[in-house]
């Protein structure tokens, strides 16, 4: 039995939700499990839960059947051996298994055209050709729309130690039916040349290098001041569970802030919802280039095994993560959630002049990440919580630039290229964005909640400004869905807050949360393109909808190869009234990549984020009851000369 209703599915679990399925359901021989996860429960359950408590496991299994091109969601009983649900669902497609990218490989090199094409390139060697699956979006000819299908971009790999995205064989395109595994066709639109350069970052193939950076520890001799229970954390006055899913990744449950004695609730449940990368390049077939690493792929199944003292540093505690592989076999990852904790600085400090003394408290943060590679990019998602009741949500994007070969065209023109930029000689960097959507569920002091819109407001100068000095806020209720697709307006100072009106604190505020936007960017494609056909949810920075367990994905939950939603601009259509009601928050982040040079061979990290700050929650600084750091004064062994000092 599991310790908690919320404790994600083991190897056990799985691999008996495999057996039920093949067991209770004729869905043939050649069925693939897209996700097999747990089935949550209800709210109430998991709040009424105490230790020891018997509870139900089920498990959450979308099952595909690559016969007939059909998808099943099936609810499975873990703990009565039995199927609870089957529901097939009409007109979808599964994502892009990592089992099938073998496949695809191997039957685009033994097709015949595939090979010719390959040899009007110069290369004879199938060996050192790189075959990458990508999604067809909604590109697919009208005769071909009903099937799984997915276009492939081939690589050419001089050496070993290449980087694999460096020398991409431009033009040449195989499709492939993923359910029958045969190739549809092999596009060639014609000779690009390949780049010359190797694109090499490994420190064994660099040769010279600067010297290693001096030995930096992180030393807590005490031992961290977290504590783990399985998946709960509790640190400092926060508590909350760590979970994982194939479609998220990481996803945290439950914060609350001990406040004097009181577990208070922040939030619910906080993911991942959608990443998405559309380029906008025009050359050959780029204009098809908008992959959702969630919806089109299986984004947890792409996370990494970290390393103590590169991917984190200091007192780690790792948690391993169990998935299921497509075949619905269990697969261990190891180390595949880090929690730590951080030195962040001065948190707070006065010096009283008077009496020339000074308070400071040290600022230190709780890390939790995991690190995903998609491809050719890296993503680093971080969740930090501080001792003042912050919350930080942070993206680490790095990696490899997903570029093109440059055209003989651009080449005789001499003109550089219009929608990207020479990142080698003969290397394009495509103009692209990355659209992180975070799902936020919302339980300020409990689940009926309002949002609320604040931004500055300016007073003209007249009467009652005489001095033109005068500016407060106007603070909007959002009342209904329709009306809750919001904007980040920095000259406003605009955000929006989260508050319960059925409680108050000392001074007669609501207790509240506010988001604070990052920089972020509006959509670069057109209104009716085919990318802003499938991603809606981009047009605005913040959605608010009513909470339903079953809206998790921005996008909706299958967006390989639809043409529209459902997700959120379906869904707020209902116009549920929001007012003090249990609330979901969706905050759209976009970052506008225009490559340099210094983002080749392997890009330095590019961050995007938000914040979560408590407002009106406390009654005062939260972190005012910090015990005075120990000063310690380090010397150094060495003096600006460089000579040691004794």
């Amino acid at each position: 039995m599991s310790t908690h209703p919320l404790d994600p599915l083991t190897a056990q679990e799985i691999t008996q939700a495999t057996k039920i399925v093949r067991r209770d359901l004729d869905l043939g021989k050649r069925l693939f499990f897209e996700q097999i996860r747990l089935n949550e429960p209800n709210k109430q359950l998991v709040r009424g839960f105490t230790s020891g408590d018997m509870i139900e496991r089920e498990a959450f299994v979308v099952a595909w059947n690559r016969d007939s091109g059909e998808l099943f969601e099936i609810t499975v009983s873990i703990d009565k051996d039995q199927l609870s649900s089957s529901t097939l669902i009409p007109g979808v497609q599964a994502g892009y298994l990592p089992e099938e990218s073998d496949e695809v490989s191997r039957v685009v090199k033994a097709h015949p055209d595939f090979v010719v094409g390959l040899n009007k390139r110069g290369i004879d060697n199938l060996d050192q050709v790189y075959v990458e699956g990508l999604a067809v979006a909604n590109f697919a000819t009208e005769k071909e729309r009903h099937l799984r299908l997915s276009r492939a971009h081939c690589f050419f790999i001089q050496h070993p130690s290449d980087n694999t995205h460096a020398k991409p064989i431009e033009g040449l395109i195989p499709i492939i039916d993923l359910n029958t595994m045969k190739v549809l066709r092999i596009e060639d639109s014609g000779v690009v040349p390949i780049p010359a350069n190797r694109g090499v970052y490994q420190s064994k193939e660099l040769g010279v290098q600067r010297k290693p950076l001096a030995e930096l520890e992180i030393l807590q001799p005490d031992g961290p001041d977290f504590v783990v229970d399985g998946h709960e954390v509790c640190w400092q006055n926060w508590r909350f569970r760590v979970g994982f899913t194939p479609r998220e990744g990481l996803v945290l449950h439950t914060l609350s802030f001990n406040d004097e004695g009181s577990e208070r609730s922040v939030i619910y449940r906080a993911s991942l919802s959608e990443l998405v990368v559309p380029y906008g390049d025009t050359a050959g077939d780029h204009f098809t280039n908008h992959s959702f690493d969630l919806g089109d792929g299986i984004f947890g199944r792409s996370v990494n095994s970290l390393t103590l003292g590169c991917d984190c540093l200091g007192e780690i505690h790792y948690f391993d993560v169990v998935l299921n592989d497509g075949y619905g076999n269990p697969v261990n990852k190891p180390n595949a959630i880090c929690l730590h904790e951080e030195d962040y600085g001065i948190l707070w400090k006065h010096t009283n002049t008077s009496t020339n003394k000074t308070e400071v408290r040290r600022s230190r943060r709780l890390v939790v990440s995991s690190f995903f590679t998609v491809g050719n990019y890296d993503y680093g998602i971080f969740w930090y919580l501080y001792l003042d009741g912050n919350i930080e949500f942070e993206a680490k994007l790095t990696g490899m630039l997903y570029s093109r070969a440059l055209g003989l065209d651009e080449i005789n023109s001499g003109r550089p290229p219009e929608y990207g930029s020479l990142v080698s000689p003969d290397l394009v960097g495509m103009m692209h964005e990355h659209y992180f959507n975070v799902r936020l569920d919302m339980s300020v002091d409990g689940d009926r909640n309002a949002v609320v819109e604040v931004e500055a407001k300016r007073v003209p100068m007249g009467p009652d400004n005489p001095h033109g000095n005068a500016h407060g806020v106007v603070e909007t209720v959002l009342e209904s869905e329709k009306d809750a697709g919001r904007d980040a307006k920095p000259e406003n100072a605009r955000y929006w807050k989260v508050i319960n009106r059925e409680a108050k604190n000392k001074l007669g505020w609501y207790p509240g949360y506010k988001l604070m936007p990052g920089p972020t960017i509006k959509p670069m494609h057109q209104p009716n393109s085919p990318f802003m056909r499938r991603a809606g949810f981009v047009n605005h920075d913040l959605w608010v909808t009513a909470f339903d367990a079953n809206q998790l994905m921005a996008p909706g939950h299958y967006v390989n190869q639809n043409e529209f939603g459902p997700g959120i601009p379906e869904w707020v259509v209902e116009d549920r009234p929001l007012a003090d009601t249990d609330v979901v928050l969706w905050h759209t982040m976009g970052v506008m990549h225009l490559p340099r040079p210094e983002d080749f061979p392997v890009m330095p990290v590019e961050y995007v984020g938000f914040m979560l700050k408590p407002v009106g929650f406390f009654d005062q600084n939260p972190a005012l009851n910090l015990s005075p750091s120990k000063c310690k004064i380090a010397l150094s062994k060495k003096g600006l000369d460089g000579q040691k000092r004794e």
